[in-house]
């Protein structure tokens, strides 16, 4: 289709409820995604709700600073599950490492180290970010370390929703939502329109500002 013939396309209340019930259950909102499906009436897709109900608590273990219990948890799907998939698996570790960091447990934390962390350090791309989390021992207060970042929550929820989908893909399940595909053909879609006929007739498109109306 022409991206110039988007804005003119016509979306029903009903595809609208999909893509959002998608999003919800895509994101282990089980219960709001209950109360969606009461109140508008659409039908809910069959689903796996022991996976959805694992997922949603190996989320909560990720963002409650337990992110060894996360592993646990994970591997339970499969042992290859994150040997497979290492960025995640040093990810998680890195978490927990800063966790014992924060709880004052440093001569834990570098036993857990050399344990589980040493490891990646012979694989170059992740020596700078095992640097940095090493680095976290040196002061007494880490949240006002230039390696902050490590400690937000916003971080934790990007390991999180990493997570969540590196399950739902090993599981069988579509690792993004019909959202998020949108909003990537949107945004490509917009470039298209900005680079033919300039950004004032096409700005780029921002959800933020979107959102704002």
């Amino acid at each position: 289709m022409d991206p110039r013939q988007f804005e003119h396309i016509v979306v029903k209340d009903s595809d609208i409820h999909s893509i959002v019930m998608s999003y919800l259950l895509h994101n282990c909102f089980g219960e709001t995604a209950d109360s969606l499906a009461s109140t508008t009436g659409i039908k809910q897709p069959v689903i796996d709700r022991d996976n959805l109900q694992r997922r949603k608590q190996i989320m909560h273990f990720v963002l409650e600073k337990k992110a060894l219990k996360a592993v646990e948890l994970t591997e339970e799907f499969g042992q290859e599950l994150l040997e497979k998939n290492k960025d995640l698996q040093f990810d998680l570790l890195c978490l927990h490492f800063v966790e014992l960091v924060c709880d004052r447990k440093c001569k834990e934390a570098l036993e857990f180290a050399k344990t589980s962390l040493a490891p990646f350090g012979e694989v170059q791309k992740y020596v700078g970010k095992l640097e940095d989390v090493m680095a976290l021992l040196a002061y007494e207060d880490p949240e006002k370390s230039p390696m902050f970042y490590l400690l937000s929550s916003e971080y934790r929820q990007q390991v999180a929703d990493n997570l969540n989908r590196t399950i739902l893909e090993h599981t069988n399940h579509p690792s993004y939502t019909p959202m998020e595909r949108l909003l990537q053909q949107v945004t490509v879609a917009r470039q298209y329109l900005t680079e033919e006929n300039g950004k004032d007739a096409f700005p780029p498109f921002s959800l933020k500002d979107y959102v704002k109306g």
